[in-house]
């Protein structure tokens, strides 16, 4: 396989795809091919660098997926890109190795694993055998339990602390160092302020030398914040994400992403016209 992070030009903007029937959000749900390659095909020409691909929700207190629902709810999204590859780089949002394997046949180039290869032990060997980069991300616990009373005594640290330690063990299963990606998983039991504390601590998981990705879309922490529901918070969204790249990130995964693309183009242009 060809370099599996080609697509990865920052800052860049990661879309989603939630093919899952219970997400807060309301453009998620099952997909037939047609509009399936659709969606893929706006997210390209709304600036997105890679469409990440979920069947799993992982908001807090959501129960686990079994391997077969996932690749059942991903059936129509695989069969069409596999028909028409799609114009941008294509991610999957799983911790199954068998639904990894069955996105990779399907022409995936990461695994963005919340669990970071903790929760299926095949799924690092896996990544590594196929070519593929892993997004490794940090979290507390699981979707279930991850929100109840999180507690730290440094959060950064302790999460630069254990995502140094999941890319030990992604190398140590023979996953090159050179195709990781690193996501201090914002929402992945953390309360408001720990979230704040990891944006503004940017600068210390990326001295760890690896991309840094942030998901801060839609998140809850702008309820808590802001007192926005789910459908009102999108310029926190892009806002929380200029703040994450002006510190060193790399990669936004957003369901917004015409407009966290323009925001971007923006601040990379003021940052053109600043370097001259």
């Amino acid at each position: 396989m060809a370099d599996p992070l080609a697509w990865l030009t920052p800052p860049c903007v990661m879309g989603i795809l939630n093919v899952t029937p219970d997400s807060l959000w309301a453009g998620s749900g099952p997909l037939g091919p047609g509009a399936a390659l659709e969606r893929i095909a706006a997210m390209a020409a709304d600036g997105a660098a890679i469409c990440d691909v979920g069947a799993e929700s992982t908001r807090p207190g959501s129960d686990p997926v079994p391997p077969h629902e996932q690749l059942r709810r991903l059936d129509g999204v695989l069969r069409a890109v596999r028909e028409r590859p799609p114009a941008i780089a294509l991610s999957i949002d799983t911790s199954s190795a068998e639904v990894a394997a069955a996105a990779i046949d399907a022409g995936a180039v990461l695994v963005n694993d919340v669990s970071a290869g903790r929760a299926d032990p095949a799924l690092l060997p896996l990544a590594a055998e196929r070519g593929v980069a892993v997004c490794l991300v940090h979290m507390r616990g699981d979707p279930r339990t991850m929100q109840v009373d999180p507690r730290y005594d440094d959060v950064v640290r302790e999460v630069r602390d254990h995502l140094a330690r999941r890319m030990e063990a992604a190398v140590a299963a023979r996953v090159p160092e050179g195709r990781i990606v690193l996501d201090p998983g914002l929402g992945f039991g953390k309360t408001l302020g720990h979230n704040l504390a990891l944006l503004a601590g940017v600068p210390a998981l990326a001295a760890l030398g690896r991309p840094v990705l942030i998901g801060a879309s839609r998140k809850s922490m702008f309820k808590a914040l802001l007192g926005r529901e789910v459908d009102e918070r999108m310029p926190a969204s892009v806002a929380a994400g200029l703040a994450a790249v002006a510190r060193g990130a790399a990669v936004l995964r957003a369901h917004d992403v015409r407009e966290t693309s323009d925001a971007l183009r923006v601040w990379a242009a003021v940052a053109g016209a600043e370097a001259r």
